[in-house]
């Protein structure tokens, strides 16, 4: 039985069989003694993607009372669920990312805890994911940027919506109709200066 750890665009925390290209945390949010997460779905503004392996490390899943490892997909899905490139174990990605959210955004040299007040009052709408008016048509987006329409999330790949699941991306036949913007503002102005998220092979193949 899968864990309760796999992490949707909205920023949703649910079980799921795949687990994707990056782990990433929230802070604890979980019992250790049953895996299971606690009511809250964070503990920290600080909200990380990391890399699945690093150094050698192997860590126990929900093991321990330390941070709590949650999936996902692809770099675009943690984006859009709100997360940034973690300083300690993707320090080039961090760095790249932080240069591009400074030039996308208009501002002078900002620290990690800066960009993550702005990413928490970007995120969430009273405890639930924010969802943001598109600042431009989508087939204008930059690559990486992810919305939503319904129930369903999106990835935008060369102006046109890829559909999201756990196990990868599929064509949509047409536009999708009223979408909404998933991943932040700022970060999509990082976006735009540059910055160009990993995606999940699935993406190059439908696009």
């Amino acid at each position: 039985m899968p864990l309760q750890n796999r992490v949707t665009p909205s920023g949703d925390i649910v079980a799921d069989p795949h687990r994707g290209l990056f782990t990433g945390n929230r802070g604890i949010i979980h019992d250790p003694a049953t895996k299971t997460l606690l009511k809250k779905r964070w503990s920290n503004p600080a909200w990380l993607t990391c890399v699945c392996e690093f150094r050698g490390r192997r860590r126990k899943v929900m093991g321990g009372r330390s941070w709590t490892e949650l999936f996902f997909l692809d770099e675009a899905t943690a984006f859009a669920a709100g997360h940034r490139p973690c300083f300690y174990c993707r320090r080039d990605d961090a760095n790249r990312f932080r240069a591009a959210w400074q030039e996308g955004n208009g501002v002078g040299s900002v620290l990690a805890p800066e960009i993550d007040a702005v990413l928490h009052r970007e995120r969430l709408n009273r405890g639930g994911k924010r969802l943001h008016p598109l600042p431009m048509p989508i087939e204008q987006l930059p690559d990486g940027v992810m919305v939503q329409t319904g129930a369903e999330s999106y990835l935008i790949v060369q102006g046109r919506p890829l559909q999201w699941s756990f196990a990868g991306y599929r064509k949509v036949p047409g536009s999708i109709p009223e979408a909404m913007l998933l991943t932040p503002p700022s970060t999509l102005r990082a976006f735009a200066a540059g910055y160009r998220p990993l995606l999940h092979p699935s993406a190059s193949e439908q696009a």
